[in-house]
Order: C-alpha cells, then structure tokens, then sequence
C-alpha cells in the first residue's frame, strides 16, 4: 500500500513540476509586451521578486540533506528562480526611475534574506529542527508570494477590468497548487500543504474576479468598436452628400 502511495504522489509531482513549469512561463507574454513597449505600465514588478525568494526557499527544502523524497521539489524550484531572476531583471531594465530603487531594494533583501536562511539552517539546526526551520520559512514565503498577487486583484476590482491580471498565470496557479497539495497530502508534508492550500485559495478568488469582469472588458471594446463604426459612417455619409453637391454645383456652372 506505501508504494502505491508513494508511485501516486510521484505521479501528482510529476505533473506539478509540468504544471510549475507552465506556470513560470506564462509571464513571457506579459514581458514581451514590456519589451514591446518599452514600459512597464501599470504591471507589478513585486510578485516576481517575491516568486525568485519562494524558489530559492523550496528549492534550498527540497535538497536531500533538508528533507527525503522531495527532489522533485528541488529542481523544479531551482529552474524557476533562474526564470523569475530574468523577469525581475527585465522588469528593472524597463520599470521607471522610482520603480527601479524599489524593485534594487526588494531583490537585494531577498538574496540576503536567503543567504541568512541557508547558512542558519546548516549551522545552527540539524535533522528534524533543520527540516522544520527550513519547511517554516519555504511556506511563510510562499503564503507571502501568493498573496502578492494582491494589489493587482485590488487593481481588478477598482478600475473593474482584467487587463493586468493574465488569465492563464491565474488558471496555472490553481493547476499548480492543486497538483503540489494533493502530493503534499499523500506525502504528510504540512509545510508544502499549507502554503499550496492558501495559493489554490487565492488562485480560485483570481479566476472568480476574471470572470466577473472580463465580460465587461469584452462589452468596452464592442461599444468603442460600434462607436467608431457608427463615426466612420457618418463621415461617409457626409463626405457622399459633400461630393454628390459639389458635382451638383459642377453640372450647374457647365450648363450656365
């Protein structure tokens, strides 16, 4: 029965890695319009930043000398803190002057915060305290990444559209989660558990959000769609009456 155990939270680790995977990706259309543009516009820089710290966590948790049969954790988690360090990095290429100290500020504190982590928990803890220091520290900042998300969901709901809330970044998370909470469960990790079962949470309210308003961003764009329709017909309209009355006027002068 354990192996059975054991072969199907491989499986659901599996899948979570493909599901991660997708989930630090989708951010590439977002910077690619950043790059486009040459501009940051109202994105957030900090939830990449927050990401780069929650890897480097997960991944430092997931080593074989932290905690057993996590490996997949680890690597997973090591491929992602390469990525969100590019996003981050080409965010601070394009973010304003202001946004910039702001963004230098929080990726120095994130590094040093992590440095701190890892050489305490080598020093000071060992075995099952080692486990839990680190296991602590991976889910408060995981909590903290996937609640960052939040000044864009407040975003959503002041200017009630879903511009700068990517359906498919909200769609990966609850993938995501769903997959690591299910392997948490059968694994008996609490600390991968409770920080999953918060991102799945916030991931469903972020879907819930896009539903509510996406369908008022499609109307936006059909009424401005109608209107300029409705413009450009009317200068039609006008031009034909303009060019039907200057031939009028043409005939007449030939005819004098």
């Amino acid at each position: 029965m354990g192996g059975l155990v054991h072969t199907i939270q491989f499986v659901f680790g599996i899948v979570g890695n493909a599901a991660t995977l997708f989930l630090f990706l989708v951010p590439t259309f977002t910077f690619k319009r950043i790059i486009e543009n040459k501009s940051t516009e109202q994105f957030s820089g900090i939830p990449y930043v927050m990401t780069f710290l929650n890897c480097l966590l997960s991944a430092w948790y997931g080593l074989p000398f932290i905690t057993s049969n996590n490996i997949l954790i680890a690597t997973i988690n090591g491929a992602g803190a390469v990525i969100e360090l590019i996003y981050v990095l080409i965010f601070f290429l394009y973010a304003p002057n202001k946004q910039k100290g702001k963004i230098l500020a929080m990726l120095i504190l994130v590094i040093l915060a992590f440095a701190a982590a890892a050489v305490i928990s080598v020093l000071a803890f060992h075995g099952k305290n080692r486990q839990l220091f680190c296991g602590t520290a991976a889910t408060i900042f995981s909590i903290v990444m996937y609640a960052s998300p939040m000044s864009i969901i407040r975003l959503v709901i002041k200017t009630k559209s879903v511009e700068y809330m990517p359906f498919f970044l909200s769609f990966a998370v609850v993938i995501s989660c769903s997959c690591w909470f299910t392997y948490a469960m059968l694994g008996m990790d609490p600390f991968v558990g409770i920080s999953t079962g918060v991102g799945l949470a916030l991931g469903i309210v972020q879907l819930i959000l896009y539903f509510i308003y996406c369908d008022k961003k499609i109307l936006k764009k059909k009424t401005t769609a109608t209107d300029e329709s409705q413009q450009n017909m009317g200068n039609g309209y006008i031009n034909n009456v303009k060019c039907y009355n200057d031939e009028k006027q043409s005939n007449f002068h030939e005819q004098v």
